[in-house]
């Protein structure tokens, strides 16, 4: 039986500072010696494959999956063909195992989370208010009317204690 990885999500509007915040937590966690994955959820589609390749043109022949492996990585490419997308808990099912799983974007699943702001978004209606599992807000700008903590978007250290303490990593 696999032990289901803790997770820890980075919710926020576009061009909130996530992809940031994420790169920064994982170069963080993995100088304290943890073994981190990531998933990122996007809004449109995409493609991690080039045209002409022939991986690109196995999937273009209808493969199903198409695996690329290397002496240095190996990417599985799962073709939907108009099959629903998969929930986060199936993704995080197909994860290898590892200290912690940090999630970037999925506004609205039920993980616990911290919002990223920037005052350039800041227009944007926060997310906190309306999500229980936001347990935290990180910004550039200062943030009135909260009782949750909010960290200096670029605290990284702060930012990762306060995620080793929410999901109970172990120390290193």
């Amino acid at each position: 039986m696999t032990v289901p990885p803790r997770v820890f999500g980075i919710a926020g509007w576009k061009n909130s500072g996530k992809t940031g915040l994420a790169v920064r937590l994982v170069t963080e966690f993995t100088r304290r010696g943890y073994k981190i994955s990531t998933i990122k959820h996007a809004h449109h589609d995409f493609d991690i494959d080039k045209v002409g390749a022939d991986s690109f043109r196995h999937r273009q022949a209808g493969a199903h999956e198409v695996t690329i492996v290397s002496g240095t990585r190996f990417a599985i490419m799962h073709e939907l063909r108009g099959d629903p997308e998969p929930s986060l808990q199936d993704v995080l099912d197909r994860i290898a195992p590892c200290d912690l799983v940090l999630i970037e974007g999925y506004k609205r699943e039920p993980v616990p989370k911290i919002e990223a702001r920037r005052l350039e978004s800041k227009s944007r209606e926060p997310l906190a208010p309306t999500d229980p599992h936001i347990v935290a807000i990180a910004a550039d700008h200062a943030v009135e009317g909260t009782s949750l903590p909010v960290f200096d978007l670029d605290d990284t250290v702060a930012i990762a204690d306060f995620i080793a303490d929410v999901v109970s990593l172990p120390q290193k």
